[in-house]
C-alpha cells in the first residue's frame, strides 16, 4: 500500500492540472459540435435512399393509386387524425368593402366549437356561381391583410375567381395567447412552434390544427351561394405554400393548386436552412417515405403549379428534383400536362410574377380560358378596413378555445389511461416506453474510445473517457475513481455540460464522493461538449432543428438519450447504479430506470416534473427536445415516476 501512495504522489506531480486549462475531451477534428447533425443527416439519408427506390418501382398506375393511399392514410395518422365530425360554421358577415369589379365580406366563421377564423371574401361582380379559390398566408403578422396576399386575391376576383383569404393561427386577427393586445409569443413562427410542442405531447400537430382550418375554409367556400363546389382552388405562398401542398394532397375538393415558395424537398432543405417552425414537421415523415414530391403526386393526376424564386432560400434544386419526378408520375397516369413549375428570378415572397402565373393557372384549369391577364394597378386595402372583429383579436371578442386551449381539451381526454399506467405490470410499462421512444429491443453496449488521466488528487483520480454509443455517437465523460471505492457507481447526466475545472460540484462530492462511490459524469448527445453551435432558439433552445430532424426519423431526441444511457450501463457493468439527472436531463433518466431495473436510485435536479404542466401553461422553454409524440395519451412524468416504486425518487431545486 505505502508503495502505491508513492506511485500516486509521484504522478500527482507529473500531472497537475493547471489552474487556467478548460476542459475538453473530444478532439476538434472530430467536430464535436456538428456530431448530431451530422448522425441525424447519415440516418435521414437511409430513408431518402430507400423512397427513391421504392419510387422507381412504380411502373404502374395501379402502384402508383395504391401508394397514394398509403401514404395519405400515413399523413393523417402522424398529423393526429381530424375530428369524427364537423360543427356547425356558424359563419357570419361583419361587413362589407365594395371595389372596382369586385366586394370584400369581412368573415368569421368556426373551424372547430368556439375556435374562431377570421377571413376576407373576395368575391367577383357579375353573376355566379364562380370558381373559388382559398388563400392560406404564410408567416405575416398581419396574416390575410399582408399586401401580397390582399393583391394575389384581388387578382383572382378581379379575373372571375372568388378568394377566401383567411388569418393562419398566431396571425392577423387570430393570435392564441394574448399578452393585453399583443401576442404573449414574440413571432408567428414561434407561436406555431409553441403550440406544436403541447400539440405534439397529446398525439397532435400545428399542422393537423391548421390543415383542419383549411378544410373547414373550403366547407365554408362551398357553403356560399355564389361558389360552384365542383371548382375549387387553393394558392398560397411560403408557411401559405405550406398548407397548399397539404391541403391539396389530403382534400380532394381542391382540383387545381399552386404551392408558392415552399416545395423543394426534404433532403435538400435540411442539407441547407434545416427544418423550419412546428406545422412543416410532420413526425415520423421520412421514416415513412413522405417527400416534398409526395405532396405533389398524391393528388396525380389533378392539376399542380409549383412556383419557386430562383434567389429563394427554400433550395431551387430540391424543387426542380421534385417537379421531374412530379412529371413521371404524372406521364405514367396519362396527364403529363397536368403538373408544371412556374420559376421567375426573385426572392423569397408571393410577388407579382408568381400571383399572375397562379391566377393563369387558376382560370386554365377552373375556367378552362387559356390566357395570360397581367396584375394592373390597383389600391389594396388598410389593415383595419379588413378587420373582422370589434377588438382585432378573435379571442378578446369571443373569448373562445384557443390552439393551446385545443391541446389541453385533447389532454383531459386521456387522464383515465395515464392514471392506470403505473398499475400496469412493469413488463407491460416497458413496451409502451420503448415503443414510444422508438428504442430498439436489444441496446447496444458502449465502446470505449478512448481513456486517460486528467487529474489525481489525494487518493482519487480523474480519467477523462469517450464513449460510443452508437456509429458516430460520442460521449464524452469524467470518470472520478476512489482509490478504495465504495457502494454503488453514480451515473450523473446534465444538460450544461461537464465541469470546467474538472471538479466534482460541491454538493455532489458531498453526497457520493466522500462516501467513497465512483461517480461516471457524461454529456448525452446533443449536450455539452456536442452541444450545437450558433445563437439557441428564444423558446426552444439549442435542441430545436435537431429534435425535429429526430422526429422525422420517428426517433423522438429524448429517446436517443435514453439509448445512451443504457448503453453506458452496459459498458459501466454494473448489478447496481445510482443515477442523477439536472435540467433537461431529468426526464432522460426516469426513463432509463424504468427500462433498466439495475438503477436503484434516481436523483432529479432541477428537472421538468410534467407535461401536462407544459400543455396547460403554454409557454414553456426549451421543452423541445424531450418532446415525444403521442405521450399523454399513456403517461406523464409523475405517472413514470409512481411506477418506479418502491425505488427512491429525490428531488432537489
Amino acid at each position: 500500500m505505502r508503495a502505491a501512495l508513492v506511485v500516486l504522489a509521484l504522478v500527482i506531480i507529473a500531472n497537475p492540472l493547471p489552474a487556467q486549462d478548460k476542459l475538453q475531451i473530444l478532439a476538434a477534428d472530430q467536430e464535436p459540435r456538428t456530431m448530431l447533425r451530422r448522425f441525424l443527416h447519415a440516418e435521414l439519408q437511409k430513408h431518402f435512399d430507400a423512397r427513391k427506390k421504392t419510387v422507381a418501382a412504380l411502373d404502374t398506375a395501379d402502384k402508383i393509386h395504391k401508394r397514394q393511399a398509403e401514404l395519405k392514410a400515413k399523413f393523417i395518422a402522424a398529423i393526429g387524425g381530424f375530428p369524427e365530425t364537423k360543427g356547425p360554421l356558424n359563419g357570419k358577415v361583419t361587413g362589407t368593402l365594395k371595389a372596382d369589379g369586385f366586394r370584400v365580406e369581412k368573415v368569421i366563421y368556426e373551424s372547430r366549437p368556439n375556435h374562431h377564423v377570421t377571413a376576407n371574401f373576395y368575391i367577383p361582380d357579375g353573376k355566379g356561381p364562380f370558381p373559388g379559390v382559398i388563400v392560406p398566408c404564410g408567416h405575416s403578422a398581419n396574416g390575410k391583410a399582408a399586401d401580397a396576399y390582399q393583391r394575389a386575391s384581388i387578382l383572382l376576383a378581379q379575373n372571375g375567381i372568388a378568394a377566401l383569404c383567411y388569418d393562419p393561427i398566431g396571425q392577423g386577427e387570430r393570435l392564441q395567447l394574448l399578452d393585453g393586445k399583443k401576442g404573449a409569443v414574440a413571432g408567428s413562427v414561434n407561436e406555431h412552434t409553441m403550440v406544436g410542442v403541447g400539440a405534439l405531447l397529446v398525439g397532435q400537430s400545428t399542422a393537423g390544427y391548421r390543415i383542419w382550418d383549411g378544410m373547414r375554409s373550403i366547407d365554408y367556400l362551398c357553403s356560399r351561394p355564389e361558389i360552384d363546389p365542383k371548382r375549387i382552388g387553393c394558392t398560397g405562398n411560403s408557411g401559405g405554400g405550406t398548407l397548399t401542398a397539404y391541403l391539396m394532397a389530403l382534400d380532394e375538393r381542391i382540383v387545381c393548386a399552386a404551392p408558392s415558395c415552399y416545395i423543394t424537398s426534404l433532403e435538400r432543405l435540411f442539407a441547407t436552412i434545416g427544418p423550419q417552425d412546428a406545422e412543416q414537421n410532420i413526425p415520423g415523415q421520412v421514416a415513412f417515405g413522405m417527400e416534398h414530391v409526395d405532396y405533389v403526386t398524391m393528388r396525380a393526376p389533378r392539376p399542380t403549379l409549383i412556383c419557386i424564386a430562383s434567389q429563394d432560400y427554400f433550395d431551387q434544386q430540391g424543387s426542380w428534383a421534385t417537379f421531374r419526378e412530379a412529371s413521371q408520375i404524372y406521364a405514367k397516369l396519362g396527364h403529363g400536362e397536368r403538373v408544371s413549375l412556374f420559376e421567375y428570378d426573385d426572392k423569397h415572397g408571393f410577388s407579382k410574377p408568381r400571383r399572375e402565373a397562379a391566377m393563369r393557372w387558376m382560370r386554365r384549369w377552373l375556367l378552362n380560358i387559356n390566357d395570360a391577364p397581367a396584375e394592373g394597378d390597383f389600391k389594396s386595402f388598410t389593415d383595419e378596413e379588413l378587420q373582422c372583429t370589434r377588438s382585432g383579436q378573435v379571442l378578446a371578442d369571443f373569448k373562445g378555445v384557443s390552439a393551446f386551449g385545443l391541446n389541453l381539451i385533447e389532454a383531459k381526454k386521456y387522464a383515465g389511461e395515464r392514471a392506470k399506467f403505473a398499475g400496469h405490470p412493469s413488463k407491460v410499462q416497458r413496451v409502451v416506453v420503448r415503443s414510444l421512444l422508438s428504442l430498439p429491443d436489444e441496446i447496444p453496449m458502449a465502446k470505449e474510445l478512448s481513456k486517460k488521466i486528467h487529474y489525481l488528487e489525494d487518493r482519487l483520480s480523474t480519467h477523462k473517457v469517450v464513449y460510443e454509443t452508437e456509429k458516430g455517437i460520442l460521449l464524452p465523460g469524467l470518470r472520478f475513481k476512489h482509490i478504495q471505492p465504495k457502494g454503488p457507481p453514480v451515473l450523473f447526466l446534465t444538460d450544461a455540460g461537464l465541469p470546467q475545472d474538472g471538479k466534482l460540484p460541491v454538493w455532489l462530492d458531498e453526497k457520493y464522493q466522500k462516501n467513497h462511490q465512483e461517480i461516471w459524469m457524461f454529456d448525452p448527445r446533443g449536450l455539452g461538449e456536442t452541444a450545437p453551435t450558433g445563437k439557441p432558439s428564444k423558446y426552444f433552445g439549442a435542441d430545436e432543428k435537431n429534435a425535429f430532424l429526430a422526429m422525422h426519423l420517428n426517433r423522438p431526441l429524448l429517446g436517443q438519450r435514453v439509448l445512451d444511457v443504457l448503453s453506458l450501463l452496459k459498458a459501466i457493468n454494473t448489478d447496481s447504479v445510482q443515477i442523477v439527472g439536472v435540467g433537461t436531463t431529468g426526464p432522460v433518466v426516469l426513463h432509463a430506470a424504468a427500462l433498466d431495473e439495475r438503477i436503484r436510485d434516481i436523483t432529479l435536479v432541477n428537472s421538468p416534473r410534467s407535461w401536462l404542466d407544459v400543455v396547460a401553461q403554454p409557454v414553456s422553454n426549451d421543452q423541445l427536445g424531450n418532446v415525444v409524440p403521442g405521450v399523454l395519451k399513456h403517461y406523464d412524468l409523475p405517472d413514470l415516476e409512481r411506477s418506479l416504486a418502491p425505488r427512491p425518487i429525490h428531488v432537489r431545486p
